[in-house]
């Protein structure tokens, strides 16, 4: 479909609301899903966020990498285990782990940016102690439970102009290396960081009152909204922990949390820079 110069206009003017909403503020992106395997939709992302930081947005692009992470661990001839969704991870495990996602996926992810005339840096939990953690449970081993957030490194890499690209590893003190979900940590940086925005991309196309049908999409859920659907079953399985994260990072000062559909491409403009919007929206309460 080709756009007339007009409509190209008209796009841009349209645009210019959310561009001065957005310019100089800090947007959180959780990374992951099949736009992290596609290779068009990975192209896609990096387009996305590459505008959004020509246009004055401080864009923190934060990433998992279980796929990539199973598939090493095959590589060298190791089994993965699982408890409850979450990976057994013991030493040779997390090595790998850290390597994976510090290493390869980082360093990708920061080659594509810099490739679309971006300017990034890649970061992990561990530098500048951004990610304090703890064993979450014995059983799952070198798994952390996040207990404080330093957000001053990717502070001063936003303030040198670059896209922070943060891998989610922690560590505690006395140097032990922890696998963090990536969904929290992209909640805990987002609201140590009083982002204005974090934007996750899923592999669905936000909240649904019938999992089963596209058109029941919920555009609009109050922190007290989510409590509500998770008691009557529409939020459930691996979509609770999902809104939980979602509904922390509001709760620690996240002006809007989004859950988008990443399979669709440019879904970050569009729900940044446009009027329709894709997914669903968490704001706090009407008495928060």
């Amino acid at each position: 479909m080709k756009i007339s110069n007009p409509e190209r206009a008209k796009i841009l003017v349209n645009a210019l609301p959310y561009i001065q909403e957005y310019n100089g503020k800090i947007v959180v992106i959780k990374y992951g899903g099949n736009a992290m395997i596609n290779e068009d939709l990975k192209n896609s992302v990096v387009h996305d966020i590459v505008l959004l930081r020509l246009i004055g947005v401080k864009v923190v692009l934060v990433h998992g990498g279980g796929p990539e992470i199973t598939d090493m661990l095959s590589k060298v001839g190791k089994e993965t285990q699982f408890i409850d969704g979450l990976r057994v991870t013991d030493k040779e495990t997390v090595e790998i782990t850290q390597m994976v996602l510090s290493g390869k996926i980082s360093k990708t992810l920061v080659n594509l940016i810099e490739c679309c005339g971006g300017k990034a840096v890649g970061i992990s939990g561990v530098d500048g102690h951004m990610i304090s953690a703890k064993v979450k449970n014995d059983k799952l081993g070198y798994v952390g439970e996040i207990t404080d957030i330093n957000p001053q490194i990717i502070l001063d890499v936003l303030e040198k102009g670059y896209i922070p690209v943060v891998s989610t590893v922690g560590c505690d003190d006395d140097g032990n290396i922890y696998n963090i979900n990536a969904d929290t940590a992209a909640a805990k940086i987002a609201g140590a960081l009083k982002a204005e925005s974090l934007i996750s991309l899923t592999d669905i196309s936000g909240i649904l009152m019938d999992k089963d049908d596209p058109d029941t999409l919920i555009s609009h859920i109050t922190v007290g909204g989510t409590e509500e659907l998770i008691k009557k079953g529409i939020i459930s399985d691996g979509m609770i922990p999902k809104v939980e994260c979602c509904t922390t990072a509001i709760r620690d000062g996240v002006k809007k949390v989004f859950i988008i559909d990443g399979r669709i491409p440019h879904s970050i403009l569009i729900e940044t820079l446009t009027d329709e919007g894709i997914g669903t929206m968490f704001e706090g309460d009407s008495n928060d």
